[in-house]
């Protein structure tokens, strides 16, 4: 049976090493993957919050890095499109290899954070040995089977999902805020009432399907 993992795992074991090192600040996530061919693995990138003029020449100069061009921009935001160099398309194959298909891949403050499908759960310790053994540590945050109600996705919507991860990635959780609920609500055009209950439903399930399952299984335990 299907199981994902979250993972962890150092920039400079897997990509953009020096370009996340030279504008720490920066966060970038994942537009669209190509699951299982390292043909256009990663091939866009948004980029949010840090130093986008550094950054976008750090990219020309990180050495997993072939060719790094703008193509789109919106308010705190910039669309890459990458070309990655023969060692990082290399990584992927073995990760592939490994029967590892990644499902979604963001990054900030020099490590990665990777979502990797596998069509059973022996395969995740599989993976790892593999890798420790070369030397690349994948860390897992932690398992879920994406069929199981409590745990796809951690019962959020897509909508959801997309409202609390540009929230956060535009600052509306930090103190002072750097974004309104209503300039929240003009990304996704729809009003600030609606963008308050995602957030707040969307909050409320992660909250139980997180900590309140951490709990559970603590008290099953016993």
């Amino acid at each position: 049976m299907a199981v994902i993992g979250d993972f962890t795992v150092p920039a400079e074991s897997f990509a953009l090493d020096a370009a996340l090192a030279d504008a720490p600040d920066m966060i970038v996530r994942a537009d669209r993957l190509a699951s299982h061919s390292t043909e256009g693995v990663l091939p866009f990138l948004w980029a949010t919050k840090g130093d986008f003029e550094t950054f976008r020449e750090a990219l020309r100069n990180d050495s997993t890095v072939k060719s790094a061009t703008v193509a789109a921009e919106r308010s705190g935001s910039v669309l890459y499109q990458l070309k990655w160099n023969q060692n990082f398309v290399d990584l992927i194959n073995e990760m592939i290899d490994q029967h590892a298909a990644i499902v979604e891949a963001d990054a900030r403050a020099g490590s990665w954070r990777l979502k990797l499908r596998f069509t059973e759960e022996g395969e995740v310790s599989s993976f790892q040995r593999h890798f420790s053994d070369t030397g690349v540590t994948f860390e897992v945050n932690q398992l879920y089977r994406p069929d199981a109600p409590r745990q796809r996705e951690y019962d959020l919507t897509p909508e959801q999902r997309d409202t609390l991860v540009t929230a956060l990635d535009k600052g509306y959780f930090e103190i002072p805020r750097d974004i309104s609920i209503e300039e929240l609500a003009d990304e996704f055009g729809i009003s600030a009432n609606a963008i308050s209950q995602r957030i707040r439903r969307g909050s409320a399930n992660l909250v139980r399907n997180t900590l309140t399952i951490t709990a559970d299984r603590e008290r099953d335990e016993e």
